[in-house]
């Protein structure tokens, strides 16, 4: 039986749901920002990728181990909270900046914050949730990628055009400030099996996992497929914009329609997949989002050449579904490959590589690709960089194919 915290769980998913869709609204607003940072600025396609993913990735990936292991000591719904104060703030503060420098520095600061908030939800889902609704519980947490990120590229479309693109970071920033005190009142903290104070070994975390071939696989493989993951999310406002003539609003409405509507349905749809038949063969929560990659390379290839906005849509829509059914079926993996006590700190080892790797290099090397080509193609380069980058969806595939392998040996049965 699950460990039950004050709150009902429900009360504790939607919290966290809540949190996390404030995570990528204040990520990925900077995506639809783009093209009035990029002017004011006068930045290069390769400086707006280090700003969308090198920035905030390199301290966002570094600290959450060590946040992970605090949260793993202490209480996980204070590191939340905290997390959660901290990086609004830094996006607040992107709406001052004077120069490239401050924002950059900035976006590191936005980081920091969001390297606390993801991985103690994590292991707090693990606790108040039995193991055969565990993956539905991540799915419905992770509603909160396609949710917080529609909701960046819409309100910061709309705000950028009417008002500017420093009003966009200010107001999402400070709403992220009035809901940390309302997280904290209501969610309480589980009481664990383990103590929170007894002391979690990261090196017996690290060791524990580095024995296990299928960690390394997920990871990989997740890491691959977030780099196109995380790139697309950054840099396909910008190809509408330049490839399809819309202007900011029909941007964000284009966006914000792939990720709520393909979004929603391929997270809860993997997750629910997953628990199903995970039941039987532990292999299927790597093999489900494996097969999803593979399936969508073909179908975003389709949309990434399409000419007309209506038949990329509908292109899209499948694509970007198959892209975000991982999600529920890999993270209960990765809490299955440790013990419960440890399941924090495992999950910031998981998405250090993740995210160093994913949101780190996917948006630079687009952005990069895209300048090496102007010369030649234009306004189309940023069309073939994007094609370029799907590469590693089938990359990951492949990985996620040959993890299936080996998480029945390697899954911890643990509640």
């Amino acid at each position: 039986m699950p460990v039950r915290s004050g709150s009902r769980p429900g009360i504790v998913l939607a919290m966290l749901l809540l949190v996390y869709s404030f995570n990528f609204l204040d990520r990925q607003i900077v995506s639809i920002l783009a093209a009035p940072i990029k002017a004011e600025f006068a930045l290069s396609d390769k400086q707006l990728g280090l700003l969308g993913g090198l920035a905030f990735a390199i301290l966002y990936s570094t600290m959450g181990i060590p946040l992970g292991l605090l949260a793993d000591r202490t209480r996980r719904t204070w590191v939340i909270t905290g997390s959660l104060a901290l990086w609004s703030g830094f996006t607040a503060l992107c709406g001052a900046a004077g120069s490239f420098g401050q924002l950059l520095a900035f976006r590191v600061g936005v980081g920091v914050g969001e390297a606390g908030g993801v991985a103690p939800s994590y292991a707090l889902i693990g606790d108040v949730f039995p193991a055969r609704r565990r993956a539905r519980a991540l799915a419905i947490y992770s509603l909160g990628i396609p949710i917080g990120s529609a909701l960046g590229v819409l309100f910061g479309g709309y705000v950028a055009a009417l008002v500017s693109w420093r009003a966009a970071f200010l107001w999402v920033g400070l709403a992220g400030l009035v809901v940390a005190p309302v997280f904290a009142l209501v969610v309480k903290e589980p009481v664990r099996r383990v103590p929170a104070g007894e002391r979690v070994r990261v090196g017996a975390v690290f060791a524990l996992l580095a024995a296990k071939p299928s960690f390394w696989l997920l990871s990989c493989g997740a890491a691959s497929s977030s780099m196109v993951g995380y790139g697309l999310a950054f840099w396909l406002p910008s190809l509408l914009r330049r490839s399809f003539d819309l202007d900011l609003p029909a941007t964000g409405r284009f966006f914000a329609g792939l990720l709520l509507i393909g979004g929603t349905i391929g997270m809860f749809g993997g997750g629910w997949l997953a628990d199903r038949l995970g039941g039987r063969d532990k292999g299927a929560y790597a093999r489900v989002p494996a097969i999803a990659y593979l399936i969508a390379v073909p179908l975003f290839v389709a949309g990434v050449l399409s000419r007309s906005p209506g038949i990329a849509f509908a292109l899209f829509l499948i694509p970007q579904g198959l892209a975000y059914v991982w999600l529920g079926p890999i993270l209960t993996a990765v809490q299955h490959l440790v013990p419960p006590p440890m399941r924090a700190t495992a999950s910031a080892s998981f998405l250090t590589i993740n995210n160093l790797i994913g949101v780190g290099f996917g948006t630079l090397a687009i952005g990069a690709l895209s300048d090496a080509l102007t010369p030649s193609l234009g306004n189309e380069a940023l069309r073939w960089a994007v094609i370029a980058s799907l590469g590693f969806y089938a990359l990951a595939g492949v990985l996620m194919l040959i993890a299936s392998r080996y998480l029945t040996r390697d899954w911890v049965e643990a509640d």
